[in-house]
């Protein structure tokens, strides 16, 4: 349950800022990821479907995208 803390309200509980930052990085990296899939997806559809490139030719620019975005993120 709740744990008693003393001291002032102000200040709380003590934090574990090293989990804190980890948490932080973690959500960062997902946003970043993530975000990135999404346009990629976006252009291989575009590609596919407005391009004339089909769906073979979309699915190769979907792996060729995201495997340069995966290569300029690290």
């Amino acid at each position: 349950m709740a744990e008693h803390q003393t001291g002032p309200v102000e200040t709380g509980a003590p934090m574990d800022y090293k989990e804190h930052e980890k948490t932080y990085d973690m959500f960062i990296t997902a946003t970043k990821y993530g975000s990135m899939l999404l346009i990629v997806l976006l252009l291989a559809m575009t590609a596919g479907f407005f391009g004339g490139a089909g769906l073979l030719g979309g699915l190769l620019v979907f792996i060729i995208l995201l495997a340069v975005g995966v290569f300029l993120f690290r």
